[in-house]
């Protein structure tokens, strides 16, 4: 591999709180990851993970089995991938919380994001998780846990409370429960180094951060998945860091997820730049500081979002970041290199056709989610909204009444039937691809999102139609007789 790159540790991130792969994909990819520069993995298995006991109802309905998690470690091995396993232990925590189980351990009672902090029912619950995971994990490095984004803190009755005292205050709050989280991982798992999501830290104090014994305790990960990344301003704040005391850091970038909740197609341009500016800040910054970078893949933005890019989708923005971490940037002969590899002809979503679209383990599902994508709704549109005779002759109005001049049925049923019929084909072929890839939850929200709106609407114009067209028929037969005198 080349030694251009700053990043000793590349991790790719998975993201299993929405269209986990079943292991047979992980097992195609994780070679390919591999291939491409990759050297761990950041697995956040959420309810994917198979907790026992009272922890069992965490499971969601496809969760991995033991003997699953333990066949994908195998094949994180065989691909010199190390695994960091991520738990969340005070934000996101909507996937524990939105039981009734749990419900009272919610900081906010209405809301199941945040963790109350100064429960020890909560503390519990969290080691809890994090020694089944360290359990069926064996020899991990590092685990990560969470601490991003944790809202409504300090909102809830008891937190509220506590606030009022002089002495504390909200960070002082988020870095006790960080501390005794971190303080459970390095007692009861000796060699096992806590990370942490940064965004908690950035606002805190120096001297308050640097007296909390935090720094002792975690390695904060911090995180940008912007094209417009301020190197400055992180080249400054890994500064505060090392001054409070924090011996190593990490970088977290993203390479899908990260553009929109409901973004079906990654801008690969986009998740380039945000790494040729991780490049610079590491360039620039103190040597050796930087640990490592995970590459950020999200799959939802919380428990209960919508689903953003599948993973498939999202290999070439992967492959093209990776390799740009490995030769410090992304010429154009990286480029050439990445296209060769995939078997793509362009990075850029294009008007890509199934054959020939890719060579890579999913190809075939980023070929025709971006069909769907570019061109479904699309299509749809310019038949209901711009054909001149469905805007002319069975627009709403018509539509609600059942009117139509009999000779516009032969105007917009052909093209409609074979606009329905060309989607159709397609959609069938995606739902087979997917379900070599996904589990029947996943494959069923994502058509559900981003094909049926469309497809529902072409068949709605096309039972309108014929139901409007039945009306019109002539009668099969006269009471008048032609050949009567009047």
């Amino acid at each position: 591999m080349s030694s251009s790159t700053p990043f000793k540790m590349r991790l790719v991130h998975l993201d299993l709180k929405g269209a986990p792969p079943k292991v047979s994909y992980l097992s195609e990819v994780f070679p390919l990851f591999h291939a491409l520069g990759a050297n761990g993995l950041l697995i956040e298995y959420e309810d994917m993970f198979p907790y026992e006991g009272q922890l069992r109802l965490l499971r969601a309905k496809h969760a991995y089995s033991p003997s699953e998690v333990t066949e994908i470690l195998r094949l994180a091995r065989l691909s010199e991938l190390e695994v960091v396993p991520l738990v969340q232990t005070f934000g996101h925590m909507e996937f524990v919380l939105k039981h009734a189980a749990f419900a009272h351990l919610r900081e906010v009672a209405h809301f199941p994001n945040t963790l109350n902090p100064h429960e020890a029912e909560s503390l519990a619950l969290v080691q809890a998780m994090i020694d089944q995971i360290l359990e069926l994990h064996g020899d991990v490095r590092w685990l990560h846990i969470g601490c991003d984004e944790v809202y409504y803190l300090g909102e809830g009755e008891t937190s509220k409370q506590w606030l009022q005292q002089e002495q504390n205050s909200h960070a002082k709050l988020c870095l006790s429960h960080m501390q005794a989280v971190a303080s459970h991982v390095l007692t009861q798992h000796p060699g096992v180094t806590p990370l942490v999501w940064d965004d908690m830290l950035r606002d805190i104090p120096q001297e308050q951060l640097k007296a909390s014994g935090v720094p002792q305790l975690v390695e904060p990960v911090l995180w940008d998945y912007g094209a417009d990344l301020d190197v400055h301003g992180k080249i400054f704040l890994i500064g505060k860091y090392q001054e409070c005391g924090f011996q190593r850091l990490w970088a977290a970038s993203a390479f899908k997820g990260a553009t929109g909740a409901s973004q079906a197609l990654p801008p690969v341009e986009h998740h380039i730049r945000n790494h040729e500016l991780w490049l610079q800040v590491a360039g620039s910054g103190p040597e050796n500081i930087l640990q490592g970078i995970i590459l950020t893949g999200w799959q939802r933005y919380d428990h209960f979002s919508v689903l953003c890019e599948l993973l498939p989708v999202g290999i070439p923005s992967l492959a093209a970041c990776l390799q740009s971490l490995v030769h410090g940037g992304f010429a154009e002969d990286v480029r050439l290199r990445v296209e060769c590899f995939l078997g793509v002809s362009s990075l850029e979503v294009t008007d890509t056709v199934s054959e020939g679209a890719g060579s890579f383990p999913g190809s075939d599902i980023h070929a025709l989610v971006t069909q769907v994508s570019l061109h479904l709704r699309s299509s749809v549109d310019t038949l209901l909204e711009r054909n001149r005779f469905v805007t002319g002759w069975f627009s709403p109005y018509h539509r609600r009444r059942k009117l139509v001049h009999p000779v516009m049925v032969q105007h917009i049923q052909p093209e409609a039937l074979s606009l329905l019929s060309r989607w159709t084909s397609l959609v069938q072929q995606l739902e087979a691809a997917l379900q070599l890839a996904f589990y029947p939850d996943a494959i069923e929200e994502w058509l559900e999102e981003n094909v049926l709106p469309s497809m529902q609407r072409l068949q709605g114009l096309l039972q309108d139609l014929g139901e409007a067209a039945a009306g019109q028929l002539p009668p099969t037969s006269s009471g008048w007789d032609a050949g009567q005198n009047p």
